[in-house]
């Protein structure tokens, strides 16, 4: 509608400019100068007029955008005019300017939003532009690294020479265990610095999160699982031999006196030679018991070497096709790339891969067809992997979280003593174990290194 108007008086301006241009050199070439005097004036005025009012509009316009631009949203135009067009337009700047404001006052209100919830966050969040400038910094991380105001990474020197260097080059970097040590005591933080792009600008975000709380709360955690098994093998041990000792004792006191060896029957003797051969087997099992304890507290440092990944996992496969009572699981290794090579302890490895091997077998001792398979290769954060994988029953959910415990078995044999001893080979590889289970599908332990 304010486009048309303004459309229609220009043209009408325009119309009446043409017809006075027209006049005043019609009469001049008739000779009559006074009228073409007269028309060259009214030519001019209505010129000047135009000029004036494309002027007002063009500077109502750019008075807005200038608000606009400058966050001033008081700008109001007057909507009262004899101009009918001007008098729309007027309304229609002011209306878009109603709207831009209550667009900018929703942005401001989730702006703030956001920013309570970074400053509230447990987390340590703050971002670096290109030039080293902390353009933001919530209040956790500077409690974390116990500084404040953080305006440059070069205040990092200031905290940790170590820290500094983190950031120096101003380079993304993957997750990052730093202790931290200051007169609140020490720290043990997670740091990772990932590069973000906003309106074309390139920052980097930076992460930092105290897991001090954590170890303790999962070290806690490990202990109390770690009591948990360790009381129940040794009550399950300790219980038969305490009753039958008990029931021994009885054939050779009667209240508080010994009875006499010529009272003792035939059966008696027999059942005591029994029960002494079942307390026997019972201490032998609880020596073996606390042997496998020393075995995993007591696993040597890795004497790593380069391994080419065929030849070893060709030994694994050699050494899991003897299982002969196993015979019906096929196995198939996957290498990609080839000539893969890890730097690792091979003996310590082929007894991890080993054991997964085994135990992927006896999943799929109840299946028609099952296939172990072993995988070298290299995932997506460019490290190599080694992985076993099998399409069996999986593990249950339940059970996910407590199979890499010491002593945690689900089998009726064994010390369950073969994950949790993986676990710490490759705890001294510098690497990780970890499992993804989905039942008749895939279960796959994998090591990174």
């Amino acid at each position: 509608m304010v486009s048309r108007n303004i459309y229609l008086q220009m043209v009408l301006r325009i119309i009446f400019i043409a017809l006075s241009a027209v006049v005043a050199v019609y009469f001049f070439f008739d000779k009559q100068y006074i009228a073409s005097g007269i028309a060259a004036i009214l030519l001019i005025a209505q010129t000047s007029s135009l000029i004036y009012y494309v002027n007002q509009t063009n500077r109502k316009i750019a008075y807005f955008f200038d608000a606009i631009k400058n966050e001033d949203f008081t700008l109001r135009f007057p909507e009262k005019l004899s101009v009918k067009s001007l008098e729309e337009l007027n309304h229609s700047l002011n209306m878009l300017n109603a709207m831009i404001q209550d667009i900018y006052v929703k942005k401001q209100a989730q702006e703030q939003y956001y920013q309570e919830i970074l400053r509230q966050a447990d987390i340590g969040i703050f971002t670096i532009n290109p030039k080293g400038h902390i353009l933001y910094a919530n209040p956790t991380v500077e409690e974390l690294l116990n500084y404040r105001p953080l305006n440059h990474v070069k205040q990092l020197k200031m905290i940790d020479n170590d820290l500094y260097s983190l950031f120096a080059d101003l380079t993304a970097f993957e997750n990052t265990i730093y202790k931290l040590g200051n007169e609140r005591g020490n720290r043990e933080l997670s740091i990772k610095c990932t590069p973000i792009h906003i309106e074309e600008n390139r920052l980097l975000l930076v992460v930092v999160h105290d897991i001090h709380k954590e170890l303790d709360q999962k070290e806690t955690d490990s202990w109390v699982k770690l009591i948990r098994v360790l009381t129940h093998e040794i009550m399950n041990t300790i219980t038969p031999i305490t009753s039958i000792s008990e029931s021994i004792l009885n054939y050779f006191k009667s209240g508080s006196k010994l009875i006499e060896p010529g009272n003792f029957s035939e059966d008696q003797i027999n059942t005591t030679a029994k029960g002494l051969e079942v307390i026997k087997n019972q201490g032998s099992d609880l020596m073996s018991f606390v042997q496998s304890y020393r075995n995993f507290l007591s696993v040597p440092e890795p004497d790593k070497k380069l391994v080419a990944a065929d030849v070893l996992l060709e030994k694994i496969k050699l050494l899991l096709d003897e299982q002969k009572h196993l015979k019906k699981v096929k196995i198939e290794i996957a290498i990609a790339p080839d000539g893969l090579e890890f730097f690792l302890d091979e003996k310590q490895i082929t007894q991890v891969l080993l054991n997964l091997g085994k135990n992927a077998q006896q999943s799929l001792e109840s299946q028609e067809k099952g296939c172990v398979r072993l995988i070298a290769g290299i995932n997506a954060n460019n490290k190599k992997y080694l992985e076993v994988h099998d399409d069996g029953p999986g593990i249950s959910p339940e059970l996910i979280d407590e199979i890499f415990v010491p002593f945690f078995t689900t089998k009726n044999t064994g010390t369950g003593i073969g994950l949790s001893l993986s676990k710490q080979i490759m705890r001294l590889h510098g690497g990780s174990i970890s499992v993804q289970s989905l039942p008749f599908q895939k279960t796959a332990f994998t090591l990174v290194f």
